[in-house]
C-alpha cells in the first residue's frame, strides 16, 4: 500500500511540471509541433495499414489531430472517437467531417456525441486496428503518464477481455512531454509506439 501511494505521489507531482512545461508552449508552436508529428504518423505504414482508427479529439494541451482525422477520412478508413460517459469511455463511429463539426462541446472544451445519441461501438463491430492515445507524458519506451482517470488503460483491459487481442496504439506527444522516466504500476499499459516533433520515430 505504502508503494503503492508512493506511485500515486509521484504521479501526481509529474503530471503538474508536465502541465507547467506544456503551458509555456505558445500556440504556434504547438501548432508547428502537432505538423510534424502529424506528419510522422501519416507516413507509418502501421497507421497506412490501419483500416479501423480511433482518434482523439484533443484539447488545448494535447497534440493536434485535425490534419489526421482529415486523412482518416480522405483515404477511406473507418473512423472512431472516444466518449466518456462517468468512468467508462467507448470509442463511437465518426462518419465524416461534417459529422464532426456538429458535434457538441463538452465541458472539456472537447467535441463529443450527446450522450442519448446511439453511435456503432467499436467492439460491437469489429474491434480496432490502431488506438491514437493522448496523455501528458510518456517516454520514449512507451511509458505513459495520463490524467489519473485511467479511461486508456481500463478501455484496453475491456478491450482484450472481451476481443482477446489488442489493437495497435500509437501516443501523439510535444517534445516537452517526453521524460526519461514516469513512475508506473501493475494497471499502466505501456503504447507501442511514441511520436514526438524530437525524436527519430
Amino acid at each position: 500500500m505504502a508503494a503503492r501511494n508512493g506511485i500515486r505521489t509521484a504521479k501526481s507531482l509529474l503530471r503538474k511540471a508536465i502541465k507547467e512545461r506544456v503551458a509555456l508552449l505558445s500556440d504556434s508552436r504547438k501548432d508547428q509541433e502537432s505538423i510534424q508529428v502529424a506528419q510522422k504518423l501519416l507516413a507509418k505504414p502501421e497507421y497506412q495499414n490501419s483500416k479501423r482508427v480511433c482518434v482523439y479529439l484533443h484539447m488545448d494541451d494535447e497534440i493536434r489531430t485535425t490534419a489526421i482525422l482529415k486523412d482518416i477520412f480522405a483515404t477511406n478508413k473507418t473512423c472512431y472517437i472516444p466518449h466518456y460517459h462517468g468512468p467508462i469511455m467507448d470509442m463511437v463511429r465518426l462518419h465524416s467531417w461534417e459529422d464532426y463539426d456538429n458535434l457538441p462541446l463538452t465541458s472539456w472544451n472537447i467535441k463529443q456525441p450527446a450522450d442519448n445519441e446511439q453511435r456503432e461501438n467499436a467492439m460491437d463491430s469489429g474491434g480496432l486496428d490502431l488506438i491514437i492515445v493522448p496523455g501528458l507524458g510518456f517516454t520514449k519506451e512507451g511509458h505513459r503518464l495520463g490524467r489519473g482517470k485511467g479511461y486508456y488503460d481500463g478501455y484496453l483491459e475491456k478491450y482484450e477481455e472481451r476481443l482477446n487481442k489488442r489493437p495497435m496504439t500509437i501516443a501523439l506527444a510535444f517534445a516537452t512531454q517526453i521524460c526519461d522516466t514516469i513512475p508506473t504500476d501493475d494497471h499502466d499499459r505501456k503504447i507501442d509506439i511514441v511520436i514526438s516533433a524530437n525524436n527519430n520515430d
